[in-house]
């Protein structure tokens, strides 16, 4: 029951989460219908139309277009103060839905699988909330909704075109709902939450030849496989073992016949790490150690490299703020966790990286609703009960942040 998750343990508190959870069917209906109508990056036209008809019914100003379909929300308290921002992306992903209800996607082959329609929901009942209840915070508050978090990334060009600038933010937070952590649980982490993103491809060039006459040949594939065995010890290595990285290759793909040697190999994959000193050496010792195989068995290659975001790195007094908040919010202190880490990767890190903020976890997994599936997956979904709580959040943030 919902009211497991969300106690009433304080005046303050109950009128607050009352009006939140009264705020619940709408938001659930908002969810919906931004799932149905799912959009790849820099496509989110439907969602951002969807967002601006309802900002602009509840009379908040706002600006479209930004970054091609992002959108920026200005909320106003009942006097000046500091200026907090709350960011929400809008994208979907490539994959073909295979959940079996009402609201499931209606574009063939595009799916919210990761909750970004959650986060949008969320983002509009706070934009709501506040705009009715002014007299409850003071200051400035900044709602960001982003394209494309799933990439190419919609963050870095939303702050290039000035979203944190005309009023200057102090601070920013976000949310993702996450089906690694059960409903009710809130994941708050200082310093490194997500980990950096980065993709690389690589194609070795050798000589092709019959499969019965090697010795005139360079064996792409025998240079490839050598390269893959290698790589493996970037981590295993060449890295601190008291910090977290991974090297995963994703990709490997040679020749067409069995008795053909194949002319190249290409290998892709992606690099993920914590500690932002590592940034450009796995690039450098990747290109180290194909090169000197290459170099060894007479090989040629090419390298490219995409470092597409940094680590989500979270601000120690912005997360003291929203750890302090998770506590009131949540049923007991055990359900505000610390160890909440991730591999996945989140360009939230470039708004991190420009002002001081945090980024958390917004646990949405039930067990008992075959609401587990892990991101990603076609069957993912998750327990709506969460968006309330997710609101409740930003707007305690506000309040706190933005305090009378």
């Amino acid at each position: 029951m919902i009211s497991t998750v969300f106690p009433t343990s304080t005046p303050i508190l109950t009128g607050v989460r009352l009006q939140v959870r009264k705020l619940q069917p709408q938001i659930t209906l908002w969810r919906r219908l931004i799932h149905q109508r799912p959009e790849l990056a820099f496509n989110e036209l439907q969602t951002a139309t969807f967002i601006s008809q309802k900002l602009t019914e509840w009379g908040i100003e706002h600006q479209s277009g930004i970054a091609k379909t992002g959108i920026v929300a200005v909320i106003k308290g009942h006097r000046p103060g500091p200026v907090l921002a709350i960011r929400a992306d809008m994208d979907a992903l490539p994959i073909q839905e295979l959940n079996d209800v009402e609201y499931r996607s209606q574009h063939e082959g595009v799916m919210h699988a990761c909750g970004h329609d959650g986060h949008v929901a969320i983002a509009l009942g706070t934009a709501y909330y506040l705009s009715q209840n002014r007299h409850s915070f003071c200051g400035t508050v900044k709602l960001i909704f982003q394209p494309a978090e799933e990439g190419p990334g919609g963050a870095k060009p939303m702050i290039e075109s000035g979203v944190l600038e005309n009023p200057d933010v102090d601070a920013i937070i976000g949310l993702h709902l996450w089906n690694n952590l059960p409903l009710g649980t809130v994941g708050v982490r200082t310093g490194p939450l997500m980990a950096a993103t980065e993709f690389f491809h690589c194609t070795i060039k050798g000589r092709g030849g019959h499969g019965a006459i090697p010795h005139q040949t360079v064996d792409s594939i025998v240079v490839a496989a050598q390269v893959v065995n290698a790589i493996q010890t970037i981590v295993a290595r060449n890295i601190d073992p008291l910090k977290s990285a991974v090297v995963t290759l994703g990709e490997l793909h040679a020749g067409s016949a069995v008795n053909v040697i194949a002319d190249q190999a290409r290998l892709s994959g992606t690099v993920r790490y914590f500690d932002e000193s590592y940034e450009g050496y796995f690039e450098q010792r990747l290109d180290q150690i194909i090169g000197g195989i290459c170099q060894s068995h007479g090989a040629s290659y090419q390298l490219d490299y995409n470092p597409l975001y940094p680590p989500v790195v979270n601000h120690p007094d912005v997360t003291d703020l929203v750890r302090s908040v998770a506590l009131s919010v949540a049923e007991t202190p055990a359900e505000v966790i610390p160890d909440c880490q991730t591999m996945g990767g989140e360009d939230m890190s470039f708004f991190l990286r420009a002002v001081p903020g945090c980024y958390f976890l917004l646990g949405s997994a039930n067990q008992a609703k075959s609401l587990a599936y892990p991101h990603h997956h076609p069957r993912f979904d998750f327990d709506e009960a969460a968006l309330s709580t997710g609101v409740e959040m930003f707007v305690r943030c506000v309040e706190s942040f933005c305090r009378n």
